[in-house]
């Protein structure tokens, strides 16, 4: 049985909650001479559910390849991808202030799907789960969404916001899970490690 698995994620969310679940786990990083935000291109035409899904197994893919590379021991590699969508419009990471505030400008007074997919695998086995969330936001004035977009912290958020930050004031609405909309479903990662042998 395994003792660990290897998060190859960035995110302070996506490790505070993998620690909940009471999995011991290492990060496997990008090193500097990997381009991690090339795998996050959309494809032209591409539905959301079908791009979050791709860009985890690529994720996945480069994760392996890092961990061969790096001659570290053999352990399951999670990996977990979250887009907002409003329709068929995929929102991403806001390039800077003026992107975040065209995506809450948009998302303002609409609900929007949140979708993560995660990928738990190693070179000879892998498992892949989505889920599904829906928020709305309340009408955001010019000056509350101009506020929001010039804090920290809507950089590096799909979508230009996090649930658990101070957008929380705006959301009037929310379905689905809340641990999926900051970054790592509980039930479905849950789920995915215990198709590895690991008690949760």
């Amino acid at each position: 049985m395994n003792k660990f698995i290897y998060l190859a994620s960035q995110s302070p969310r996506r490790r505070q909650l993998l620690e909940q679940l009471g999995v011991r786990h290492e990060l496997l990083l990008p090193g500097a001479d990997e381009d991690a935000e090339a795998l996050e291109v959309v494809l032209p035409n591409e539905a959301p559910s079908a791009y979050v899904k791709r860009v985890t197994q690529l994720k996945l893919d480069a994760a392996l390849a890092r961990l061969k590379r790096r001659g570290l021991p053999t352990a399951p590699v999670l990996c977990s991808d979250t887009t907002v969508a409003l329709g068929r419009t995929i929102y991403g990471k806001p390039a800077d202030p003026a992107d975040a505030r065209r995506m809450l400008t948009e998302l303002s007074n609409k609900t929007h799907r949140v979708l993560t997919a995660m990928a738990l695998g190693t070179v000879r086995k892998r498992e892949q789960a989505l889920s599904e969330s829906r928020v709305t936001f309340a009408a955001m004035s010019p000056r509350q969404i101009q506020a929001y977009a010039t804090s920290s912290e809507p950089m590096g958020k799909a979508g230009a916001y996090a649930v658990q930050g101070r957008a929380a004031a705006f959301i009037s609405h929310m379905s689905g899970s809340y641990s999926g909309i900051m970054g790592l479903p509980m039930y479905e990662t849950a789920q995915l490690l215990r198709s590895f042998g690991f008690k949760v």
